[in-house]
C-alpha cells in the first residue's frame, strides 16, 4: 500500500449544529486512502477550562499542531466568539482554512469568502480534495 499522508485537521463548528460535524467526521472516516487525525473540540469532548482565556490558549495550542481546518460555513459563524477566534488563530499561524457550504445555504459569511483557503460544497468529494490540496 501506498503511503498516506495523516491530515491533522480542527473542524470548526458550532455545537447547536453538531450534526453537521458529525457528518464531516463520517466523511473523512468513510474515504478510501485517507488518513486523519481529529484536533476538534466537540460537545461531547469539550475543554475543561475555567476562563476564556484558558480556553484561547488550549484552541491556540490544537491549531498549531493542524494541516488545516474545516469551518462550517453557516451564517450564525457570523455570530460565534469561538469560531472567529479560530478562524484568526489560523490565519495568524498560516493554516489553511477549508470552507464547507453547508446543503441548501445560499450565503457565505464575509468572515468566511475572506479567509477560505478553499471554499467547497456540502459534499466529501470535494472536502477530501480540498485537504488533499491545501492542507500542509
Amino acid at each position: 500500500m501506498p503511503y498516506l499522508k495523516n491530515y491533522h485537521l480542527l473542524i470548526s463548528h458550532s455545537w447547536k449544529y453538531s450534526h453537521q460535524y458529525e457528518t464531516i467526521v463520517n466523511w473523512l472516516n468513510g474515504s478510501p486512502y485517507f488518513k486523519w487525525a481529529n484536533h476538534s473540540v466537540s460537545a461531547d469532548n469539550p475543554f475543561n477550562t475555567e476562563s476564556d482565556s484558558e480556553l484561547q490558549e488550549r484552541l491556540t495550542r490544537q491549531i498549531q499542531g493542524c494541516s488545516a481546518i474545516i469551518v462550517v460555513s453557516g451564517m450564525y459563524t457570523s455570530y460565534s466568539k469561538w469560531i472567529n477566534y479560530e478562524i484568526n488563530e489560523a490565519r495568524r499561524m498560516n493554516k489553511p482554512i477549508i470552507g464547507i457550504k453547508p446543503w441548501g445555504n445560499e450565503r457565505i459569511p464575509v468572515k468566511i469568502q475572506e479567509n477560505s483557503t478553499a471554499l467547497v460544497n456540502w459534499n466529501s468529494t470535494s472536502l477530501i480534495s480540498a485537504v488533499r490540496d491545501y492542507a500542509l
